[in-house]
């Protein structure tokens, strides 16, 4: 299992968390789950999902997969989606390894 991080500064994590969730449950798995809501992509290559917790000033995300090409695109399919609804705010997703 391969893992990454990011912190994204907001002041409106659980707004921007939920928007995403419903964004992207159209086409992937939602569930919610202690600490947080975890999206579940549907790669064909293998399973990927991220876990989107909220702090004050902070929509943590938690990406994990079970190999790095899962990984990069779970990472790039959240944090692409994430920046886009985030323009206005200017979210930036910085993904680091675990």
């Amino acid at each position: 299992m391969v893992q990454a991080r990011a912190e994204v500064a907001t002041d409106k994590p659980e707004r921007y968390g939920k928007q995403l969730a419903s964004h992207l449950g159209r086409r992937c798995g939602v569930a919610d789950e202690d600490g947080g809501v975890r999206i579940t992509l549907p790669v064909e290559s293998g399973a990927g999902s991220c876990l989107l917790a909220y702090r004050p000033g902070v929509l943590e995300l938690r990406a994990e997969a079970e190999d790095a090409e899962v990984l990069d695109r779970v990472r790039d399919v959240v944090g692409r989606h994430l920046e886009r609804f985030g323009q206005r705010d200017s979210l930036v997703v910085r993904w680091q390894p675990m």
